[in-house]
């Protein structure tokens, strides 16, 4: 901290360097101390600008590296939907041929009853024939294999 200087303090600095430079050397005095004192102000604004140039780059490569994931994030629940879609398509043809299944199937019993009901009644006699044949064959066979040759 710099220490506080009044008015008091400030006059007796003028008289000293009046007395030690001379009145002839003391406005060529002033210029040059004016000039450092401008000098440092500008070397310490520079200071301060490099300063908050690398704060401001800092604080964007932060931001850079939260955009930089957001875009992985987005790609990430891109993808997510990507699938989802890609799901449901799939979900969606396969109910839709189940229900084609389903519909052509009670179509087929809707349109022909009769076709069912006969196709059953044929198929119990064809077993009631298929067994009268086996055993109408068991005697043909027994009497081949006893008989006649």
């Amino acid at each position: 901290m710099l220490p506080q200087f009044g008015l008091s303090e400030f006059l007796i600095i003028a008289i000293v360097a009046l007395i030690v430079v001379g009145p002839k050397d003391l406005p060529l005095m002033m210029r040059r101390i004016g000039q450092w004192v401008g000098q440092a102000k500008r070397m310490a604004n520079e200071f301060r600008g490099a300063f908050d140039d690398i704060a401001r780059q800092a604080e964007l490569d932060e931001l850079r590296k939260e955009i930089e994931d957001l875009k992985q994030n987005n790609d990430l629940q891109q993808a997510v939907r990507d699938l989802k879609e890609t799901e449901d398509a799939i979900n969606s043809s396969v109910m839709s041929t189940e229900s084609e299944f389903k519909s052509s199937s009670a179509k087929d019993t809707e349109t022909s009853p009769e076709t069912a009901e006969p196709s059953e009644a044929q198929s119990e006699p064809k077993t009631d024939n298929s067994d009268q044949q086996t055993t109408t064959d068991k005697p043909v066979m027994s009497s081949e294999t006893t008989g006649e040759r």
